[in-house]
């Protein structure tokens, strides 16, 4: 968490979670099929920042594009950023900001079948991180150090959407849904 000292070094926590669905078709009825990645928990000191204040839409832009950079490096093709998975994913990373759920996947499913696109696949990662003047940077280096998480990033999915929400407490949560569409 978020501790500040007499010299202004603050302790920087990033927790990272991934999940995988996939879905027959017509109905989007999905069945779970998990990747078992641990939360990972990563901190380091940095210079604190007293009042720190996002543009959350800035931060969505910076995960997309560093993800995109990500694939394309590695032969992947790039993926489209969809305004319906983006609402999804910006709803889930304020409603965990807000203490409406607790930091999870918990609604990963209803979150997909409420996006208005047939599709065969679908999966998310969720970052929350505190302390860091950077938090989308933060939250792809963590999600890319992970195995479950990578497996998300490099998988064969065509659309994305990215929702960042902070808080008066400085956390950030950060959620991206990855969609294999039809």
């Amino acid at each position: 968490m978020f501790r500040q000292t007499a010299f202004g070094i603050a302790l920087s926590t990033l927790v990272l979670a991934s999940e995988l669905t996939t879905a027959s078709f017509p109905d989007h009825t999905a069945k779970k099929k998990s990747l078992a990645p641990q939360p990972l928990s990563i901190a380091s000191n940095q210079v604190a920042v007293s009042t720190t204040t996002f543009k959350t839409t800035a931060l969505e832009k910076s995960v997309f594009d560093q993800i995109n950079r990500y694939r394309v490096a590695r032969g992947l093709s790039k993926l489209t950023l969809n305004a319906n998975i983006t609402k999804q994913a910006r709803i889930h990373s304020q409603n965990m900001a807000n203490g409406k759920v607790p930091f999870s996947h918990q609604g990963f499913e209803k979150r997909v079948t409420a996006i208005p696109i047939i599709y065969n696949s679908a999966a998310e990662n969720v970052a929350f991180n505190q302390g860091y003047s950077n938090p989308a940077a933060e939250a792809v280096t963590g999600w890319l150090k992970s195995p479950g998480h990578l497996v998300n990033i490099k998988g064969k999915y065509n659309l994305t959407g990215i929702g960042v929400a902070a808080n008066k407490q400085g956390e950030v949560y950060l959620t991206q849904i990855f969609v294999q569409a039809r």
